[in-house]
């Protein structure tokens, strides 16, 4: 488990979980371009982020931020091109990066339109060219400055599925990739996933839950037994990092 315990913040509504993780991209933003010249930031798709990058975009935000310093990675990503109506990038490039001044090579995609595996053996690549670190062993003490993470009905997070071979490989310590393709039974589809070995490496991981729907898994991720297998969210527990998660009313009514 986490060395530090996690923060629940409850907010009124998933605008409120918007400009409370808008406030902390910016301020660990600032502290990790003061202290290393970049910040490092791995994004999640869902319903929740669009309502984030919209944020950031806007005048409130968007001058505050170094942008020339911030380097995009994302979490997971579906197995279509990067024009999809399914792709992660898709969503972000629509919401966030149409709207700010990044450079090119600081924006570090995942190759949704290759053969799966493919796909995930060069994010691991480019993850330990990035954070030069050495292929199979322990995410290093360079890592993520921030996570964002979103969290399914069924519990799961990233591409990290219920059931599914990559979560089965973390239950049984088995995992020593940081980037695996995982197939997802119940949508029939392929996904290319970080494990939990560079997340819980990060300095900062933040769970964005909104919505009445995820009330009772959200209750049993938090404060029932460990599942992990049925509730991958649960295989998120940063070793030195600070794990938040912010949450509305609504996804907050039964904790």
């Amino acid at each position: 488990m986490a060395d530090i315990l996690p923060t629940i913040q409850k907010y009124v509504d998933i605008n409120g979980v918007a400009q409370a993780a808008a406030d902390q991209f910016v301020e660990l933003a600032a502290t990790a371009i003061a202290q290393r010249g970049r910040f490092s930031v791995a994004l999640s798709g869902g319903s929740t982020p669009p309502a984030l990058f919209r944020l950031l975009v806007t005048d409130a935000y968007l001058p505050r931020v170094d942008w020339n310093s911030v380097h995009l990675f994302w979490g997971d990503e579906r197995c279509v091109p990067p024009d999809h109506p399914d792709s992660n990038y898709r969503m972000t490039q629509e919401t966030l990066l149409s709207h700010v001044t990044l450079p090119a090579p600081n924006i570090h995609r995942i190759l949704g339109e290759i053969e799966p595996q493919d796909a995930a053996a060069e994010y691991e690549r480019l993850l330990h060219e990035f954070f030069s670190a050495t292929p199979g062993q322990p995410a290093p003490s360079v890592h993520f400055d921030l996570v964002f993470l979103g969290m399914g009905n069924d519990g799961h997070t990233l591409s990290l599925f219920p059931g599914s071979e990559a979560v089965r490989k973390e239950v049984a310590y088995e995992q020593n990739r940081w980037v695996v393709a995982n197939y997802a039974e119940k949508l029939k589809s392929w996904r290319v996933t970080l494990t939990t070995r560079p997340v819980n490496a990060a300095a900062n991981v933040i769970f964005l839950v909104a919505g009445a729907n995820k009330a009772q898994t959200l209750q049993r991720v938090l404060q029932g037994p460990h599942q992990p297998g049925q509730l991958p969210a649960q295989l998120i527990a940063p070793t030195n990092g600070r794990l938040s998660w912010m949450v509305d009313q609504a996804a907050a009514a039964l904790l």
